[in-house]
């Protein structure tokens, strides 16, 4: 039994790659009903370790064949939603664009979601997230002071593709509800990613930001928002910006050097990076984590992958979960009335065939010429 704010929700996703399944995690673990067509043949699926598959029925098809064209135009009749992730044209080449679609159903939300976009000069290239973060400013602003750094491929495929999807596609929803009319949802990564930018394309309007790595406040250039190495060789961050925050940071590492009050001059950034670093360097990152965790020095202890479930904090929120014997970030954001789950493990491929195209709407008979004529996956005629 599905559970969460979005079960009235129905939603037909194309497989694909990196962001296209986390906004289908997304959705699922809030409790809307995700159909995934996965390719005939694609493979066995179903890994307790494919976290952002979790939650989603499969149905295997050939979309080569007629029969299979037209069981996905019969699924999204029933559909609020569908999605892809397909370079632009693929999914016209297969009869499945959104002119087709919305004939059958006209307040259908279709999702398109590429890292360039539908239109513009790149349109129909290859690329990765660093690729699309880097036209925005982004990728330039991030990295050490001689070199831009890929930050993962958080600011681009999931921040900038699969939330900006997953929000275009419920703000869809509710459009097509209201208005009766479904649309398409053109979610360029490239996008995104610019529309994160905002505050700091705001920041050098107001002259506030230099266009450089590690000159700026929020990029590591101050010595009051960085990250330190401790006694031990781990990491602490440190975010003092505040006044009342910054005095704090000063009092709890025993620092009295009048040098420090000149917190914003960033003629003496550099110099007082390298005092606070001395001083960071003298403790471990437990005894750091002793004397500022949970203090209003804006500060925490870097974790790496195997630490960050057990931290107190994430386990006092239960924000990783165990499935399968797999650690797992829970479902996010959180609903007081309509708590969100995980709705389920990883799908095999086709393991849903029968089960889900009954559910929605398919007869037995249908379902069994589909079957026959080679169009379903790993189903068996029974």
């Amino acid at each position: 039994m599905r559970q969460g704010p979005l079960t009235s929700l129905k939603i037909v996703e194309f497989a694909g790659i990196g962001p296209g399944p986390f906004c289908g995690m997304l959705l699922s673990d809030l409790g809307a009903d995700v159909v995934r067509i996965d390719r005939k043949g694609g493979g066995r699926g179903g890994s307790p370790a494919d976290v952002t598959s979790r939650g989603r029925r499969s149905i295997a098809l050939d979309l080569k064949t007629p029969a299979a064209v037209e069981a996905c135009l019969k699924l999204i009749e029933q559909a609020d939603a569908v999605f892809e992730g397909f370079r632009p044209g693929v999914m016209e080449r297969l009869g499945l664009g959104p002119d087709v679609m919305l004939k059958r159903n006209p307040k259908l939300v279709y999702g398109r979601m590429t890292g360039w976009g539908q239109t513009g000069p790149y349109a129909n290239a290859a690329g990765h997230d660093m690729n699309y973060i880097a036209i925005t400013g982004a990728l330039h602003a991030i990295g050490a002071k001689d070199k831009p750094i890929p930050p993962l491929n958080l600011v681009g495929d999931f921040g900038g593709g699969a939330l900006y999807l997953a929000f275009g596609l419920l703000a869809g929803v509710i459009s097509a509800r209201q208005s009766g009319k479904g649309q398409v949802i053109d979610c360029a990564m490239s996008d995104g990613a610019a529309s994160l930018m905002a505050m700091f394309y705001g920041f050098k309007a107001s002259g506030i930001w230099k266009d450089e790595r590690r000159a700026n406040m929020l990029d590591g250039g101050a010595h009051f928002y960085d990250t330190y190495q401790c006694a031990d060789g781990e990491w602490i961050s440190i975010g003092s910006i505040e006044p009342q925050f910054y005095a704090l940071l000063l009092e709890k590492t025993g620092i009295t050097d009048p040098e420090f009050a000149h917190q914003h001059d960033r003629a003496k950034w550099p110099d007082l990076h390298d005092k606070l670093a001395a001083v960071i360097a003298g403790k471990t990152r437990d005894e750091w984590t002793a004397i500022m965790g949970g203090t209003d020095v804006c500060f925490a202890p870097i974790l790496d992958l195997d630490e960050a479930p057990s931290h107190p904090h994430n386990a006092a929120r239960k924000t990783f979960v165990e499935v399968d014997g797999v650690t797992q970030p829970a479902p996010a954001p959180r609903f007081s009335a309509t708590p969100g789950a995980i709705q389920g493990p990883p799908p095999k491929i086709g393991a849903h065939d029968r089960e889900a195209l009954g559910d929605w709407g398919f007869s037995a008979g249908e379902i069994e010429v589909l079957a026959e004529a080679g169009a379903l996956g790993l189903e068996t005629v029974s």
